[in-house]
């Protein structure tokens, strides 16, 4: 009797702790990506592409390592460790196939302002080199780099309880304006930053309020201060990258292997500088001593957190902003899904982790993703293999950069923004789109290079917000009446055969970026559904609603028929009459509906369009412009199904 009991009892808790346990090993995977993709991972399809990606983006990570190392105002080696442990953490943790997580200059030029607050240049002369410093590196540097760290520290931590506390979900406040206007805005800074290199001027450390304008007047009243040398290279190796930069994107479709370009150049340069003594001859500046190896571990210094609290927000906000933006736009192009929340999670570790190991704050690179779209890299392994090549270079090559000039440095640097300065050119896609997203972007631009770039994001966070609060007590909402004549007419002209192939969503609220992301996951679910049993129409019954839009809620989508029959082409009609307003993010969703419909293989129709709307979508998309897609009503838009119905009918007749 006690072993059946004690049997009973084993099963009983069994059953208990079964789910559980499974529920461990889900949340697991969850939170360590790798473990689903690694166990997939096809050497033979992926490994080729994903070794030419790696090291590619190996020569991505130690130009950009060196730069924003300078950048962050500590020494040229710390920012190869910051271009290696980062990038392994987020591989492991990271969901984003194509994010190398790694220096960056946003983040590089927050942390900067901590640095020089905190040890500035002037008290170089109070400390002394010392041999029993870390890798011989002289206590000022170690100081520096401590800040750094902890600003890397304190960032990430941040990050860390946004993760816990699960505000990924409020991403969607940040619209693609704000995000535009102030990695652009940040950039100009980055370069302002350079011009100091570029020109061969000394120049003390200006930042705070309006300090780009400082940097620009100090630049002017010392101007017969450029070095002649420093100007020349610098323009010469601008030149040289934009020309070659530009070749490799025009014939990479031709050529299996882009041109290393900025590896070449400095390797050019290095060697140049080294022949000819131009740092002695010239008084040319060069990057200098860089040590070997990895120093132990060593936790960065506690006591200044309440001191760089100001710039971990900045390096915890801009830089997960800017690296989810990119994480996101991969799975849009690769067709894969990106958890908000596990991206805190990802960055919040990749800077906590290596700031034990003296590194920079980090993030994710628009040029270091272009690259690995443009060489084919298949998943997280390219970066992996890229870290193998920095640790390389910090074990061997790195000495022999001590000849790279800086001015050289500097244009790697500022060509390497590209990607980033030309976001100017949005300007007339949100103008022909939205004109109140065109003046945000104008405003947080403004915003963003008088301060800095968390106080542009937050600003443009902020005047979003209130001009969508503005907006809907002036909205209108869809007449009830309307909508059941429409629907009357609808059901007593169209044939009952042509309505079950057919979905009417009716859109009765505003789309913004508040529910643009939430009414394409709900208009997917009802596209997609599968009804197990049809569903007559007399009993479907169209929702209606005279309230605004809650601003977590989606547009009103009410489905009109059911599921169509297997085999035959489904088509959906958006009534758009109650589609009061919209933005740029809105326009988008359903630009992004458009296409992914059309791919597979659902007509879409738009009725009740506004000529804004019309305007805004048409210069939005790519869309098609062979047939009609927009209607001035829904019996109009069916009419066209019917008749493309009857064509392709008669068209298997004749055939037959």
């Amino acid at each position: 009797m006690t072993g059946a009991k004690r049997k009973k009892k084993s099963a009983l808790w069994g059953k208990v702790h079964a789910p559980h346990c499974e529920d461990v090993k889900l949340w697991w995977r969850r939170r360590l990506p790798i473990l689903e993709w690694a166990p997939q991972y096809s050497l033979k399809e992926n490994l080729l592409p994903d070794t030419v990606s790696g090291l590619m983006l190996a020569v991505q990570q130690v130009t950009q390592g060196l730069s924003f190392a300078i950048l962050s105002s500590v020494h040229p080696v710390f920012g190869l460790y910051g271009s290696l442990f980062p990038a392994i953490i987020y591989a492991i943790f990271g969901m984003g196939h194509h994010v190398a997580t790694g220096t960056f200059a946003l983040t590089s030029l927050i942390s900067a302002n901590a640095v020089e607050r905190l040890v500035p240049q002037s008290s170089r002369n109070l400390t002394t080199q010392s041999n029993s410093s870390v890798l011989g590196l002289s206590d000022f540097e170690l100081q520096r780099i401590g800040v750094a760290a902890a600003v890397s520290f304190l960032g990430g931590v941040i990050q860390v309880a946004m993760f816990v506390l699960q505000l990924g979900s409020a991403t969607f406040l940040v619209t693609e304006p704000v995000i535009s206007a102030m990695t652009t805005g940040a950039a100009t800074h980055v370069v302002t930053s350079q011009v100091k290199y570029l020109l061969g001027i000394k120049m003390p450390y200006i930042s705070g309020p309006l300090g780009f304008f400082y940097i620009y007047a100090y630049v002017f009243e010392n101007i017969k201060s450029v070095q002649l040398e420093a100007l020349l290279l610098s323009l010469l190796s601008i030149v040289v990258l934009v020309l070659v930069k530009e070749l490799n994107e025009q014939f990479k479709t031709k050529i299996k292997v882009v041109l290393p370009v900025d590896l070449v150049l400095i390797i050019a340069a290095s060697f140049a500088c080294y022949c000819t003594n131009m740092e002695n001859t010239y008084g040319l500046e060069v990057v200098g001593h860089i040590p070997k190896g990895i120093p132990p571990p060593r936790a960065p210094p506690m006591n200044i957190l309440n001191a760089v609290l100001t710039e971990a927000f900045g390096v915890a906000l801009v830089g997960y902003v800017a690296s989810l933006a990119l994480a996101q736009g991969s799975a849009k192009k690769f067709k894969y899904s990106v958890d908000d929340n596990q991206e805190f999670l990802a960055h919040g570790l990749s800077n906590v982790i290596p700031s034990f190991f003296f590194c920079i704050p980090s993030a994710a690179a628009m040029g270091r993703t272009a690259g690995l779209y443009s060489t084919g890299a298949k998943t997280q392994v390219a970066c992996l293999i890229s870290c193998i090549c920095v640790l390389i270079v910090i074990y061997a090559v790195g000495p022999l950069l001590y000849w790279l000039p800086m001015c050289v440095l500097a244009s790697i640097i500022v060509v390497g923004l590209k990607g980033m300065l030309i976001q100017f050119r949005d300007l007339k896609k949100y103008w022909n789109v939205d004109k109140i997203d065109w003046g945000i972007w104008i405003s947080t631009y403004i915003f963003t290079i008088c301060f800095a770039a968390n106080v542009g994001l937050l600003f443009g966070v902020v005047c979003t917000i209130a001009i969508v609060i503005g907006r809907f007590p002036r909205a209108k909402t869809l007449s009830i009446t309307n909508m059941k004549e429409m629907e009357v007419k609808v059901k007593t002209e169209m044939q009952d055969e042509t309505l079950q192939q057919v979905k009417i969503i009716s859109i009765n609220n505003p789309l913004v970026f508040l529910n643009a992301k939430k009414f394409n996951t709900d208009l997917m679910k009802i596209i997609l559904k599968e009804d197990e049993s049809s569903q007559p129409l007399d009993d479907v019954s169209k929702c209606e609603q005279n309230t605004l839009l809650s601003p977590l809620s989606n547009g009103n989508c009410n489905e009109e028929a059911s599921q169509p029959c297997p085999g035959e082409k489904c088509s959906l009609v958006l009534d758009c009459n109650g589609l009061t307003f919209f933005d740029y993010t809105g326009v988008s969703t359903l630009v992004e509906l458009y296409l992914d419909c059309k791919s597979r293989g659902i007509d879409v129709f738009l009725a009740n369009c506004t000529e804004s709307l019309i305007k805004a979508m048409t210069y939005c998309g790519d869309l098609d412009t062979e047939r009609p897609i927009f209607f001035d009503s829904v019996p109009a838009a069916i009419s066209i199904i019917q008749a493309n119905k009857n064509l392709s009918k008669a068209s298997d007749h004749s055939e037959v």
